[in-house]
């Protein structure tokens, strides 16, 4: 059914007349161009199936945008000017795609930090060892995801939580499977008003369409979308209090300074960006020399003390997700692709001047549940069609917490499935899509009317 759908999405604007758009080839009805098309959409076929044939999800899309971009190619040397927009169009996706992966690599290095240094094992043994009941555990692991996938990645809150969820609730199937539900939501939810949260807030963020604070003004529709279905959900929730777990861990030497360094490249980022007009992976990486230098420090002071023998910054590199960046280069390349050839300006065309900001916006958190939220908002920015802030601000918001409609919608939907061990599945979160989409539409709400307030 997701593919089927994504066909309809990608075909539609064939059919919808000439392109119009500025910056492409123009070339949608030619054969190749066709070709490229398919290619995608069977190289993405793979990527949603990768739960069931356990192959990487970068393979099928790397294969795919080096086809394309081939494909490309020979469309654009059968036009007057196509190797020059070639040449233009492959150097934005350079750009592009280079943003990303420093920015992404350094949070990456520093979470494998964190995890080495027993940062969330100490969390999680602190929750085990309190006594809650399942009922107050529901609540506060989702709120301690909602607040945490903010400054982490909505995929290693959702699997810190889903650890405490399982160690003291694993003989309650019902409990599992609605707080894992609570805390996909709530993950989603808190990535979506911060740059660092989520994948799409941060490529707004690093396209300028919002700066750093505006984000801040999706907070309260975010709460609303974790608020409300965890409400409705909370009342299902099994009336039980285990017992308490007595599990202790230490963390290691130099876990909290690790924790003020990465603020700091937070911080450094946020800086180069708001005051220095400086792109945010350039502070990302000079915060990424404060860890460097601390390592170093760290290794010239070990003697004898309690902590790693080798505190090596290159073996955090080595251990990043690298699948998870690859997968990105693939994503960027077939879909600047697709947009050199002239299919977004198409979507565009139909979606943003057809059914309106508001509709089409909307319609893209729903496309984020079924594909993927990373290709559909790097569509939306590679189209770059004319709305308001607001707007653009509506668009971070559904492309975020849209994924939280359907298990398969996120990464951490899909890493806590494999987690749980059947115990949250497709179809246990499926029932409680209704209240869950209830949160969305009342997310969306709150958000309308909070710009017509402001």
């Amino acid at each position: 059914m997701r593919l089927n759908r994504f066909w309809v999405m990608l075909l539609a604007p064939m059919f919808a007349g000439p392109a119009m758009a500025a910056g492409n080839l123009h070339m949608i009805s030619h054969p190749l161009a066709i070709t490229a098309l398919v290619l995608f959409v069977v190289a993405y076929g793979f990527v949603i199936a990768e739960e069931f044939i356990h192959m990487r999800k970068s393979k099928p899309v790397i294969f795919a945008s080096g086809v394309i971009w081939v494909l490309v190619s020979i469309v654009a040397g059968q036009g007057d000017g196509g190797p020059q927009l070639l040449e233009r169009a492959v150097d934005h996706n350079v750009t592009e795609y280079a943003a990303l992966f420093l920015f992404l690599l350094t949070a990456m290095i520093y979470i494998n930090a964190l995890t080495d240094c027993n940062v969330f094992e100490k969390l999680r043994a602190v929750l085990v060892q309190k006594g809650f009941s399942f009922r107050s555990l529901f609540w506060i692991t989702g709120c301690l995801a909602f607040f945490i996938s903010p400054v982490a990645d909505n995929l290693t809150t959702a699997l810190l939580m889903g650890a405490v969820v399982l160690a003291v609730g694993a003989d309650s199937p019902r409990f599992v499977s609605l707080a894992f539900i609570n805390i996909v939501i709530a993950a989603n939810a808190g990535g979506a008003f911060s740059p660092f949260g989520d994948i799409t807030t941060l490529m707004v963020w690093q396209s300028g369409k919002a700066d750093f604070i505006e984000f801040f003004a999706l907070f309260l529709p975010a709460v609303v979308n974790f608020v409300v279905p965890a409400t409705i959900m909370s009342f299902a929730v099994p009336r039980i209090t285990p017992a308490p777990i007595d599990e202790h861990v230490q963390m290691k030497r130099g876990a909290r300074r690790i924790c003020i360094l990465f603020f700091c490249t937070i911080a450094t980022a946020v800086g180069f960006k708001q005051f220095l007009h400086l792109p945010p992976f350039l502070g990302m990486m000079t915060g990424l020399s404060y860890l460097m230098l601390f390592s170093y420090y760290i290794k010239i002071t070990e003697h004898g003390t309690e902590g790693p023998a080798e505190f090596n910054i290159f073996n955090k590199v080595a251990r990043a997700e690298w699948d998870t960046l690859l997968f990105f280069f693939g994503v960027i390349f077939c879909v600047g692709g697709l947009g050199t050839l002239g299919y977004l300006a198409q979507v565009s065309l139909v979606m943003y001047e057809g059914w309106g900001a508001t509709t089409a916006n909307i319609i893209v958190g729903v496309l984020s549940a079924l594909v993927d939220n990373i290709p559909v908002m790097f569509a939306v920015l590679t189209m770059n069609p004319t709305m308001s802030h607001d707007q653009w601000l509506l668009v971070t918001l559904t492309a975020g917490v849209g994924g939280s409609l359907l298990s398969v919608g996120s990464a951490a939907g899909v890493a806590l499935m494999g987690q749980s061990k059947g115990l949250y599945t497709f179809f246990g979160h499926l029932k409680w899509s209704w209240a869950i989409a209830l949160g969305y539409m009342a997310s969306i709400l709150c958000h309308m009317l909070l710009a017509d307030m402001l």
